[in-house]
């Protein structure tokens, strides 16, 4: 349902000439790709283990450093913008290809992990998006980018296209995922979504902005890091259960509450993330 809207809305009103527009093609469709065959795997052998995390994680990082290429090859810059500063960046060379990368697997990544309620990982793809419409359209005005102190990318408005049609996939996805869900978003949808953002902020210069808006994909994705860092280590855990919606649920809030205020959290931080535009 998400993917088909997608691509649809994307080769019927997106400039196909543009270099960033097919990088963010690859990612989507192809972080989709991963995602269903995973799936697959897990439906038809009715077995959680679904494809080899190692198998996946270098298909992934396959397609992010193909898109991390059309991106940097087109843009021709590999400095990191750092927001809340005028024209301050941090320059990676070579590296930069790696941290793109990174990005885009690890958004994929925290999204996926992120879909275990219904509705739960929907409404913040929906806010992140319409947080990088607005900066990718400004990215891509040579006179907004330059009273705003943000960097420049030509073209780059063309990538606000795909961040509403991802609001639009959401939204109908949405009207059969909420509780109790009829459909799930399985990792066919997250990864795609996921990897779909990491590659508009890449492509938009915008990585450490991307951790803003996103803060609660992030703060998902450490959750599951930190648990299992300390049980392997200690044998104790952190929290009682990971990723962290899970540890409220534990604590005795209801799924709906989890739900909605983890959608609040997520509005509050695109905010957050839409004032770097402005407050430095």
């Amino acid at each position: 349902m998400i993917l088909i809207s997608v691509a649809a809305s994307m080769f019927l009103w997106m400039d196909l000439t543009d270099p960033l527009v097919w990088a963010c093609i690859a990612v989507t469709l192809g972080f989709g790709a991963i995602g269903f065959l995973d799936d697959y795997d897990k439906v038809t052998k009715r077995s959680h283990k679904g494809v080899s995390g190692k198998v996946r994680l270098l298909a992934e990082f396959a397609v992010a450093g193909v898109a991390s290429w059309i991106i940097v090859r087109y843009i021709g810059r590999t400095d990191l913008y750092v927001p809340f500063l005028n024209y301050r960046v941090i320059p990676l060379g070579p590296l930069y290809y790696v941290f793109a990368a990174v990005v885009m697997v690890g958004a994929g990544n925290a999204v996926n992990l992120t879909d275990g309620l219904d509705g739960l990982a929907t409404m913040p793809v929906f806010i992140a998006a319409g947080a990088f419409a607005v900066i990718a359209y400004l990215t891509g005005r040579v006179d907004y980018a330059h009273y705003l102190g943000i960097p420049h990318v030509p073209r780059a408005g063309e990538l606000a296209i795909l961040c509403t049609a991802i609001m639009g996939a959401c939204l109908g996805f949405l009207w059969f995922n909420a509780p109790p869900a009829a459909v799930f978003m399985g990792d066919t949808g997250s990864l795609a979504l996921g990897g779909a953002l990491g590659a508009i902020a890449v492509a938009a210069h915008h990585e450490i902005v991307l951790a803003i808006v996103g803060g609660l994909f992030v703060l998902e994705a450490a959750s599951v890091i930190i648990q299992v860092f300390f049980y392997k280590r200690t044998g104790r855990r952190v929290f009682r259960m990971a990723p962290i919606h899970h540890h409220f649920e534990q604590l005795g809030w209801a799924e709906s509450t989890v739900v909605i205020r983890f959608w609040i959290v997520s509005i509050v931080l695109a905010v957050i993330g839409l004032a770097t535009l402005k407050v430095r």
